[in-house]
């Protein structure tokens, strides 16, 4: 699957890309660092009629931009202001990475408080699957 970065690990910047031009849009601050570089599977569409969006599990440095090849690994279950928006946790394809490395209580810290800056955001996590159930929702969302 070909994932499009919007937002690198360590940052407390969310960079919007019209998803289906890649045209960037503007920068808005978040309440916490990204754990790892985050953005969206292109020629997908969510719950919330957005992109499918993604984590990459990788200690590699990618920027925001780009466009890498990524290995479906998981997902989990996220609910932001009563809408589906579940997100898929990926690797690079030669990376040894797994789902048991991955730290599920960090992803829920960084999902519940990462727009604790706007008034009335609520977000709810859900569960976490592996990977048979992750490649079910993105065969589904594809366009």
């Amino acid at each position: 699957m070909k994932v499009f970065i919007e937002n690198e690990k360590g940052s407390l910047e969310k960079n919007l890309f019209n998803e289906e031009t890649l045209e960037f849009r503007k920068t808005v601050t978040v309440s916490r660092p990204y754990p790892y570089p985050y953005g969206f599977i292109l020629d997908t569409k969510s719950g919330d009629g957005d992109n499918l969006d993604c984590f990459v599990i990788t200690e590699q440095p990618l920027k925001t931009g780009t466009i890498i090849d990524a290995e479906v690994m998981g997902m989990f279950e996220d609910i932001e202001d009563g809408e589906e928006d579940p997100k898929i946790l990926a690797k690079m394809p030669d990376e040894p990475t797994t789902l048991e490395a991955v730290d599920q209580e960090m992803f829920k810290d960084f999902t519940e408080h990462v727009f604790d800056h706007l008034p009335g955001k609520v977000k709810d996590i859900g569960k976490f699957y592996g990977k048979e159930k992750a490649e079910e929702l993105l065969a589904k969302s594809k366009t």
